[in-house]
């Protein structure tokens, strides 16, 4: 899924596919240290080390921080009820869907 305002921020399918093992070469220092907050919620939930802590004080608000947390969260969640009823899609195709609010 893409949110449309993702999109318009210069996200593309490009951008999407340097998003894997040594992302931290392709991407900028914020979006890195949100792709690790997202790592370390997926992974064994853990909080991220300093560096990583710094790094998204550095970049993000408390506010915006919490909504990257909770948005992973969210999406995390509603996948593993998806699989639990048997309805994960076998293809993704890319979606665009109107940002909330």
């Amino acid at each position: 899924m893409r949110f449309d305002s993702a999109r318009a921020a210069g996200l593309n399918e490009e951008r999407v596919e340097r998003i894997a093992d040594g992302y931290e070469q392709a991407l900028e220092p914020a979006q890195v240290a949100a792709l690790k907050l997202t790592d370390a919620i997926i992974g064994v939930p853990a909080p991220p080390g300093d560096d990583i802590q710094q790094t998204l004080k550095a970049n993000y608000s408390e506010a915006e921080i919490a909504e990257l947390a909770m948005g992973v969260g969210l999406f995390l969640g509603m996948s593993k009820v998806l699989i639990n009823l048997g309805l994960e899609p076998e293809d993704m195709p890319v979606t665009v869907v109107p940002t909330p609010g």
